[in-house]
């Protein structure tokens, strides 16, 4: 029903509103009230380099080639749009919807979620078994949001990004992969980083929630679309996918599927289809859901995707072919560490000019390394961010660099790689 959730909105009046725009401290003054609060956290994503970096990041197919795949960029936007056009429908706020759909990936791995299972090995080797994954991407977007992103404020020092607590919950809390109906916020506002896995807890507000959702609707039939381009498809899958939709949402009278919106699986009659079926079934009662034929039919074609998409055996190759890419990256910079000590790293890195590039500039900023040659840069950069980094600790360098390499693009990690391995 339309506006069914305007009571529930985030606006001012609900008894959570403080707390939703709680900051660490308080934005610089732009002299103006043009903006609200959700808006600016907005505009502060939507430049910030993390973002710009999602263009060159893999949502399914690894570094792709072709203009017309989806990229980690176009995955957020599609996000942002079905979460946005769900949020209006149901009277929830689209400013703070936007804002968190906006940022929900900027802590996203080069080359999709394998790369995410890189670097959480790389750092779980020492971890008791069915400890808590020591990097998911959930948490890292906070974690940039919070430490590692900046932007310049008026007087030109880059300051961390500093977004109200209804945005950073949306983004810790927006993990799609988990299959539930009846998705409902939660009533108390938590310390952020203790919680200790993804989909673990529900978003505080009924907009994370709504983001959470749209993921899921985002992604399924942009992947079917994509693989279509690259031809994974054989004619049993084709006809596995109409046997799902015949088994889930049957057939009308002239023998055609009863697709809402057309006859084709396809991203645009999904994406309708799925939003349709969710404003219609979703109460603040029962909370966001689907009818229980389409959340069948959403599990199975869930399913269908991990069978024919993400297992496929060329995926699997560029698989392989990733984690070496990242683990001697990994390994080259877990090497430096003595001359990270003192001062040193643009001269353990001085034959490979991609990583030197940008290595010591991320130890300038966000640990106590003092480059020996330039003991000033970081007040000469005007880098107003605090050190979380300790190049004297083991544990802490290993965060360090696990952290850098997250940011990467899947074509800057190709370049270092081929640099390390090239003589």
């Amino acid at each position: 029903m339309k506006d069914a959730f305007e009571a529930y909105a985030c606006h001012e009046g609900q008894e959570n509103w403080e707390q939703c725009l709680q900051r660490s401290h308080t934005l610089y003054n732009r002299n103006n009230s043009m903006r609200s609060e959700f808006a600016r956290d907005y505009t502060r994503l939507l430049h910030s380099k993390a973002y710009s970096r999602l263009k060159h990041k893999t949502q399914v197919f690894f570094a792709p080639h072709n203009d017309h795949v989806c990229t980690r960029m176009e995955h957020v936007n599609h996000v942002a749009s079905v979460a946005a056009t769900i949020a209006e429908y149901l009277g929830l706020n689209t400013e703070l919807t936007r804002a968190i759909a906006i940022g929900h990936d900027i802590g996203h791995a080069p080359f999709g979620h394998h790369g995410e299972s890189c670097l959480n090995d790389l750092v779980s080797k020492n971890n008791a078994p069915g400890a808590p994954k020591p990097f998911w991407h959930e948490r890292n977007s906070l974690f940039f949001a919070d430490f590692i992103e900046t932007l310049q404020d008026p007087d030109g020092a880059e300051k961390t990004l500093d977004l109200t607590y209804a945005v950073r919950d949306g983004l810790i809390c927006h993990c799609g992969e988990i299959d539930e109906q009846g998705i409902q916020p939660r009533q108390k506002a938590i310390d952020l980083y203790s919680i200790k896995r993804p989909g673990l807890i529900q978003p505080y507000t009924w907009e994370g929630c709504v983001v959470k959702v749209s993921d899921k609707i985002a992604y399924l039939g942009r992947d079917l679309e994509d693989a279509r381009a690259y031809h994974l498809f054989d004619m049993g899958a084709y006809r596995q996918l109409r046997e799902i939709v015949a088994s889930t949402l049957g057939f009308n009278h002239n023998g055609t599927s009863v697709l809402r919106s057309g006859k084709a699986v396809n991203t645009t009659v999904l994406i309708n289809d799925l939003i349709v079926d969710l404003c219609e079934q979703s109460t603040p009662e029962k909370g966001l859901c689907f009818s229980p034929e389409y959340f069948d039919f959403i599990t199975a074609l869930k399913q269908f995707n991990i069978a024919n998409i993400y297992n496929h055996w060329r995926l699997n190759e560029f698989r392989t072919y990733a984690t070496n890419i990242l683990k001697t990256i990994y390994t080259l910079l877990m090497r430096t560490q003595p001359y990270a000590q003192n001062g040193r790293i643009a001269s353990a890195l001085r034959y490979y000019g991609e990583l030197q590039k940008t290595f010591e500039d991320w130890l300038v900023r966000y640990s106590n390394y003092v480059p020996k040659h330039q003991p000033d840069r970081k007040k000469i950069m005007r880098y107003d961010t605090p050190v979380i980094f300790d190049v004297n600790d083991n544990e802490s360098f290993q965060k360090c660099i696990i952290e850098y390499i997250s940011g990467m693009t899947d074509q800057y990690a190709i370049r270092a790689y081929e640099e390390i391995i090239s003589f």
